[in-house]
C-alpha cells in the first residue's frame, strides 16, 4: 500500500472542506453554488481517496454519512442536563399567566424581561455532542435523563454538520434540535411505501421519529430528514449569555435554524408574532404545532429555576387544533399495556391537518356519555396537540333517529377476563395481568436494556412464547427449558441456547433497571433510580405508605399512589415471589459510607468554581446522597458560592440559609 504524501493529504483535506461547505449551502442556506453534477465530482474524487487510503478516513468525513451495519439494538445515553418538556399555554390569558409568574419569580423589572420566540416544530427532539467542532454522539430526548444512542442514524442526515464551521470552536457543545420531515417529503414517501405494500406513516413527526430509531442506518440514510437547532445544553470554552446569542452562534457554526426565531422586547411583541405565525401555519413546508417562549437572559432563566419535568422560563403557546366533520362507523374498544380500556371511534377516513384520519380516541366511558357519541353519528374531529385524533362534539342536528348508543363492556374484549372501574377513576381496567393485550407489551417493557437487559430476546421471540402457551407473565421466563424453546418457529439449538444465556444473565439486575422492569405506572427509569436510592431495596420500598413516598423528592401524589397500589396488588406479589422463586436475585442498593453526610441535604450552586465546573460539583453532591436544587427555598440546606455569584446569594443571606464558600465545600467534601 502506497503512503500519501503531503499533496495527497493536503487534497483530501481540500476536497473535505470544498463538500463540507457545499453542503451547508445546499441543506442549510437552501442556496446552492455548483451544480449536482459538479458537486458529485467532488465528491467521488474524495471517495476514491480514501478507498486508497483508508488510514486517512475520518469520522467525521463527508462520505461517512452512507450508514453502517445494523445494529441489535440502541445503547442509552444519560443527558449531562436535562431535556425538559415545556409547560402549554393554550390562550392569551395563559401566556399572560406564565409572563405574571416570571415577573413574580424573577423579582426582575417588566423592562428588562426579554424573550426569544420561534416556531415549535412536530419531530423529534435531539441532541448532538461536538467535542473540539466534531460531532461524537448524538441521542434521542428519551424520558428527559436518558435517551437513545442514534449517532449513525443522525450521522445520515446533510443538514447536521460532521464538524463545526469556523475556528476557534468551544472545546465541548451539545446541541439541541428537532429531526422533521417536510410535508411534501412525507407525502412522497408514503406514497413509495403504498407501492411497496408497506405501512404508511400516520403524519411527518411518526416518519420522522420511525427513521431516527431505525437499528439499520442505511435504512435512513434513504429517508429525507432535517434538523433545526433551536439551543445548547451544556457548552464549555465558550461563554454565551442569553438564548438569542446561542441562535446565532449555532447558525455560524453551520447549523440550520429557523429563519421565524424572533426577539421580543415586550408581551404585545409576542403576542404579535403568535399571531403572525398562525397565518403562515399552513404555507411552511413543514408541521408545526405551536410557538416556543423562552426567557432570553440565561442568568434570569437560573434565577427562575425548574421544575421536576419543565422549566420555569419556557412555554409552548398552542396553536388552536385543526377540525373536520366525518361520521362515526362504529366504536370499539382497544386494551392498553397497563390494562386500561379506552373507547375508540371508528370514522369514514377524512383529512385533518394534511393527515388522513380514520379513528380517533373518546378516551373513557364519561366521555362517551357526556358527549354523547352514538355509531352513525356526524362528528367534528380534531388531532389534539395536533397530533392525537379526538372527538370534539357531535353535530346533533344531522341526527336521524338511527344511532345506536355505545355501552361499555363489563368483559375485557381480548381475552373475556372481568373488566372493573376501580373507585375514583375514569377507566375500566381488564383484571387479569395475564391478558395477550398487555403481556406482551408488559413482556417486552420487561426484558428492554433498562429493564432486565435480556439481550437478544425480542419482541417476535416473546410474541410466540405467548402465543404458544410457554410463559403467561414475566416470571415464567425464568422456568423456560431448552425444549420449550425449540417449540417456537424457526428456532435453532443455538438460538435457544442464546435466549436461555441472556435470561440467566438478568437473574443479577440492579436495584434501578429491576424497578424499571416491574412496569409499575407512571414510574420511568429516572423515577425507577430515585426510588433505588432513597428505598435501596424492593422490601423497603413495598413496606411504604402513599405519605412517605410523597415525601421523596419528584415524587407526587398520584406517582405515590401508584407505586402503593403496585405493592398492594395480590397479583403482583404473587409474580414477585414467583420471580424470586425462578432465581431472580432482589438486591440492596449499597450505600457507600461517604454518602451519609449528604443524605437528606438540598444544596443549591451559584457563581463559578476554580476547581471543578457545576457538573462536577452537582455529582459530587448526589454521589455523596444529596441533591441540587436550582433555587433557594425554605428546604435549602446550603448555598454554595463562588466566583461572580448571582440573585441566590442575595436570596441565601435574606432566608438565613448557610453558605459555603469553595474552600469550605472542599473541606466538607474532604477534597
Amino acid at each position: 500500500m502506497s503512503k500519501p504524501d503531503k499533496k495527497i493529504l493536503e487534497r483530501i483535506k481540500n476536497l473535505r472542506e470544498q463538500i463540507n461547505y457545499h453542503n451547508y449551502r445546499y441543506y442549510v442556506l437552501d442556496s446552492p453554488e455548483i451544480s449536482d453534477a459538479e458537486y458529485d465530482r467532488l465528491f467521488d474524487q474524495l471517495v476514491e481517496l480514501e478507498k486508497k487510503y483508508p488510514e486517512l478516513v475520518t469520522p467525521d468525513s463527508p462520505t461517512q454519512r452512507v450508514g453502517a451495519a445494523p445494529l441489535d439494538e440502541f445503547k442509552t445515553v444519560r443527558h449531562s442536563l436535562p431535556m425538559l418538556s415545556l409547560n402549554k399555554a393554550t390562550s392569551e390569558a395563559e401566556f399572560l399567566d406564565f409572563h405574571r409568574r416570571v415577573l413574580e419569580l424573577s423579582e426582575a423589572q417588566e423592562k428588562k424581561i426579554k424573550y426569544t420566540v420561534e416556531p415549535k416544530f412536530d419531530g423529534l427532539a435531539v441532541e448532538l455532542v461536538y467535542r473540539k467542532g466534531t460531532f461524537t454522539i448524538g441521542s434521542t430526548r428519551g424520558d428527559g435523563v436518558v435517551g437513545e444512542d442514534v449517532t449513525l442514524n443522525l450521522k445520515t442526515i446533510k443538514s447536521i454538520p460532521l464538524r463545526l464551521l469556523g475556528k476557534n470552536l468551544p472545546d465541548l457543545i451539545e446541541v439541541r434540535g428537532e429531526v422533521i420531515m417536510n410535508k411534501n417529503d412525507f407525502e412522497r414517501l408514503n406514497k413509495q411505501r403504498e407501492k411497496s405494500g408497506e405501512p404508511l406513516f400516520a403524519n411527518p413527526r411518526n416518519a420522522a421519529a420511525g427513521s431516527v430509531r431505525q437499528l439499520d442506518s442505511k435504512i435512513t440514510s434513504t429517508r429525507p430528514l432535517n434538523m433545526f437547532a433551536y439551543g445548547t445544553g451544556r457548552v464549555e470554552g465558550k461563554r454565551l449569555s442569553n438564548h438569542w446569542d446561542g441562535i446565532q452562534f449555532l447558525k455560524k457554526l453551520g447549523f440550520k435554524v429557523s429563519q421565524h426565531v424572533e426577539l421580543c422586547e415586550n408581551v404585545n411583541q409576542v403576542e404579535s408574532y403568535y399571531d403572525k405565525l398562525l397565518s403562515i401555519r399552513n404555507n411552511l413546508p413543514y408541521e408545526i404545532d405551536g410557538m416556543v417562549i423562552k426567557v432570553n437572559e440565561f442568568e434570569l432563566q437560573e434565577r427562575l429555576g425548574e421544575l421536576s419535568r419543565s422549566p420555569r422560563w419556557a412555554v409552548a403557546w398552542k396553536f388552536p387544533p385543526q377540525q373536520e366533520n366525518t361520521r362515526v362507523k362504529e366504536i370499539i374498544v382497544s386494551v392498553g399495556r397497563t390494562g386500561a380500556l379506552t373507547p375508540v371511534a371508528i370514522l369514514e377516513p377524512v383529512r385533518v391537518g394534511g393527515v388522513e384520519v380514520s379513528r380517533a380516541t373518546l378516551h373513557n366511558e364519561d366521555e362517551v356519555k357526556k358527549k354523547d357519541v352514538r355509531v352513525g353519528d356526524t362528528v367534528v374531529i380534531q388531532r389534539a396537540g395536533d397530533v392525537i385524533p379526538e372527538v370534539v362534539k357531535v353535530v346533533k342536528s344531522k341526527r336521524t333517529g338511527k344511532e345506536k348508543r355505545f355501552v361499555m363492556p363489563d368483559q375485557c374484549p381480548v381475552c373475556g377476563s372481568k373488566a372493573e372501574r376501580p373507585p375514583g377513576e375514569a377507566i375500566h381496567r381488564c383484571t387479569s395481568i395475564a391478558c395477550p393485550a398487555q403481556i406482551k407489551e408488559n413482556l417486552a417493557h420487561f426484558v428492554c436494556k433498562a429493564g432486565m437487559d435480556m439481550d437478544g430476546v425480542g419482541y417476535k421471540h416473546l410474541e410466540q412464547m405467548v402465543d404458544k402457551k410457554l410463559i403467561s407473565d414475566q416470571a415464567d421466563l425464568y422456568f423456560l427449558k431448552k425444549q420449550d424453546i425449540m417449540k417456537m418457529d424457526r428456532m435453532g439449538d443455538k438460538l435457544a441456547e442464546n435466549i436461555l444465556d441472556a435470561i440467566d444473565k438478568s437473574r443479577n439486575p440492579s436495584l434501578t433497571n429491576l424497578i424499571f422492569a416491574l412496569g409499575i405506572r407512571n414510574v420511568g427509569y429516572h423515577l425507577a433510580d430515585v426510588l433505588a436510592k432513597t428505598f435501596q431495596s424492593i422490601d423497603n420500598l413495598d413496606k411504604q405508605s402513599i405519605e412517605d413516598l410523597t415525601e421523596v423528592h419528584e415524587i407526587g401524589p398520584i406517582v405515590a399512589e401508584s407505586i402503593y397500589n403496585f405493592f398492594h396488588n395480590s397479583k403482583n406479589l404473587k409474580i414477585l415471589e414467583k420471580l424470586k422463586k425462578g432465581g431472580v436475585k432482589f438486591p440492596r442498593e449499597k450505600v457507600k459510607f461517604k454518602e451519609a453526610p449528604f443524605s437528606g441535604k438540598t444544596f443549591v450552586l451559584t457563581g463559578g468554581l476554580d476547581s471543578f465546573t457545576r457538573d462536577e460539583a452537582r455529582k459530587i453532591i448526589e454521589d455523596m446522597g444529596g441533591r441540587v436544587s436550582s433555587s433557594v427555598s425554605k428546604k435549602t440546606d446550603f448555598v454554595i458560592v463562588g466566583k461572580d455569584p448571582g440573585s441566590k446569594y442575595d436570596k441565601a443571606l435574606e432566608s438565613k440559609v448557610k453558605t459555603l464558600d469553595e474552600e469550605e465545600f472542599k473541606k466538607l467534601i474532604q477534597r
